[in-house]
């Protein structure tokens, strides 16, 4: 008895783990409306940065406002896409398209309103990035964020194109 509940532990964490590095095949919207899978978007060969994030969190703005400053330069450096993927409710949704335009950010910006793809990534709150390597497995998770953060998602940026 012992043995079978021990493997059965050993095979869930293990199962766990290996779904874990896996990006879930799961469908987001853009700003217009269409659904598209998340790895339809995710390009081989590529790195791409997945930036959750929602009108009402100043530090997920924060965050996007950081990256921003530094995106023409990390796509030429290391030729990376990002995805600002919105978990606004259906209510708020409609005040996104807006922000961006105020905030000027030139990346590709998504809506994950259901929160399945959030969920999908074990992610339990904004901002959260996942960065997903050139093979399209998760490479880095990081929750929250404080100023500086985004010179370790470079480093890390960095440290996968190199790969």
């Amino acid at each position: 008895m012992k043995k079978n509940l021990l493997f059965l532990i050993t095979f869930l964490s293990l199962t766990s783990l290996f779904a874990q590095n896996a990006l879930p095949n799961i469908d987001i919207k853009n700003l217009e409306g269409k659904t598209v899978k998340i790895k339809d978007l995710v390009k081989s060969d590529k790195i791409t940065i997945l930036s959750f994030w929602a009108t009402w969190c100043a530090p997920c703005k924060k965050e996007l406002d950081a990256i921003a400053e530094n995106w023409e330069e990390w796509q030429s450096k290391y030729n990376c896409d990002l995805l600002a993927i919105t978990i606004d409710d259906q209510r708020s949704l409609g005040k996104v398209p807006a922000m961006v335009k105020e905030k000027s950010w030139s990346f590709q910006v998504f809506s994950d309103s259901n929160k399945q793809l959030l969920n999908g990534l074990s992610g339990q709150s904004v901002p959260f990035t996942v960065v997903i390597d050139k093979t399209g497995n998760v490479a880095f998770i990081h929750n929250g964020y404080t100023p500086g953060d985004e010179t370790e998602l470079e480093e890390k940026i960095k440290e996968l194109s190199a790969k």
